[in-house]
């Protein structure tokens, strides 16, 4: 039986070296712009669990520490309500950093209504489950909703989007809690 044994690709490296990456790679900490994770989960009350550990994972590993209760307490309403009304089906949780903010979005399978009345009530019933969210984002001045998925994704799209600017450094600027300048 022959051996295998582990390589790197050899272009991989070169192309590295030349762009003077490869020793910087290896030793700098994920920045906040970075931070970039997707998760499917089960629609099963357990799995808000998980997601909590993961996101307080990836907030601290990207230096977003200070985000992090209000990032897992968003997603765990997010995933909560998913699961109330459309139990047993999967959920796609994503989490981003992007122009300065958490953005955490829940897609999941909820069936579309037919009749306009049930779309409305349905509508009505999610966003009162969601009360504890949007008093959370509206706090921290940041924004939620949810909306029907667009084509190809199938369901309900929820969402959250929190701040990571410090208060006192006002709007517009770039300084981000956890990186130097």
């Amino acid at each position: 039986m022959p051996l295998t044994r582990a390589t790197h690709c050899p272009v991989a490296q070169p192309v590295l070296a030349n762009a003077g990456l490869a020793g910087r790679r290896r030793n700098r900490p994920p920045r906040p712009e970075g931070l970039a994770y997707s998760f499917t989960l089960p629609g099963e009350p357990h799995c808000a669990t998980t997601a909590r550990a993961a996101i307080r994972s990836a907030l601290h590993v990207h230096g977003l520490a200070p985000y992090a209760d209000v990032a897992v307490l968003a997603a765990t309403e997010l995933i909560g309500t998913a699961v109330e009304l459309t139990p047993g089906r999967e959920l796609y949780l994503s989490l981003r950093c992007r122009a300065g903010a958490l953005r955490l979005v829940l897609w999941d399978q909820h069936p579309r209504h037919t009749d306009p009345d049930d779309v409305s009530l349905c509508a009505a019933r999610r966003r009162d489950a969601l009360w504890l969210l949007a008093a959370c984002v509206s706090d921290c001045g940041g924004e939620w909703g949810t909306a029907e998925a667009e084509p190809p994704q199938r369901g309900v799209k929820s969402w959250a989007v929190l701040p990571c600017r410090r208060p006192e450094l006002g709007p517009g600027t770039q300084d981000w809690v956890g990186m130097r300048a």
